[in-house]
């Protein structure tokens, strides 16, 4: 059950970023969480916001920042961005542009540790 409505007015905006995922995004899905089960969705609308992964069955959003989200308003946004998601009953776990980068195995082990955390036994099909 969602503790959230949903901002249909953002679906074309959600589209257009599914459509041009940044560089880290493509990485991150295309390496790893596309074959992930239990299943993540891509530019997630949630409430007024858009997440970039989002895990419904362990209530788990996945934001990548990029250098601007470490400027002082930027910050303030995500600090925003990430209550609402707490309010809402989700879990939201961040990584910079260059942890994928340069990390992308780490990256993956995290998730898989918030996963089972979450309580979920993730299972990773590359077929």
């Amino acid at each position: 059950m969602k503790n959230y409505k949903r901002n249909e007015s953002l679906i074309s905006n959600a589209r257009v970023l599914r459509k041009n995922m940044t560089r880290q995004e493509r990485m991150l899905w295309f390496h790893f969480l596309r074959h992930c089960t239990p299943r993540f969705r891509r530019q997630e609308i949630i409430g007024n916001y858009i997440a970039d992964f989002y895990c419904h069955a362990a209530k788990l959003v996945i934001e990548l920042d990029g250098s601007h989200h470490y400027e002082p308003e930027e910050r303030n946004r995500d600090n925003t961005r990430s209550e609402y998601f707490h309010k809402v009953g989700l879990k939201i776990i961040r990584f910079s542009n260059t942890d994928v980068d340069m990390r992308l195995d780490s990256v993956c082990n995290a998730i898989l540790l918030a996963l089972k955390q979450c309580g979920i036994s993730a299972q990773i099909n590359y077929e």
